[in-house]
């Protein structure tokens, strides 16, 4: 067979006549899905928790209990929600910085930023 010929048999050689560029890849972030979309029902499973514990919280000083008890469950409530900021940001970087990696140019550059902007919020608390 010659690479001329054409068929099921033939190699399979892109076309780069009308190749497009990197600006032109649609994903899903271009679509609205965010990272955490596949986790989402979950992630609010986790943020109710949360929020239970910070109800715990308001009920705790309503009914006068010892202020090191309080504490103890302002550094859980704390710690759950520096958690579940660490996995939001993990699916941020997974989706929406790899997103714009792949389309590379300045869109790579603004996601870096915001994200080490977001690490620098994080890291204030």
């Amino acid at each position: 067979m010659t690479t001329t010929e054409t068929g099921a048999d033939a190699p399979f050689v892109p076309d780069t006549t009308d190749a497009t560029d990197a600006t032109d890849i649609v994903t899903d972030h271009d679509r609205g899905v965010h990272g955490y979309h596949k986790q989402k029902q979950e992630h609010l499973k986790r943020l109710r928790r949360i929020e239970g514990q910070i109800r715990g919280l308001q009920r705790m000083v309503d009914e006068d209990v010892y202020c090191i008890d309080i504490l103890t469950q302002v550094s859980a409530s704390t710690k759950a929600l520096q958690s579940f900021a660490l996995q939001l940001l993990e699916e941020h970087l997974r989706h929406c910085v790899a997103d714009a990696a792949v389309k590379g140019g300045d869109e790579i550059d603004a996601k870096v930023k915001e994200a080490t902007q977001a690490i620098a919020r994080m890291l204030r608390t």
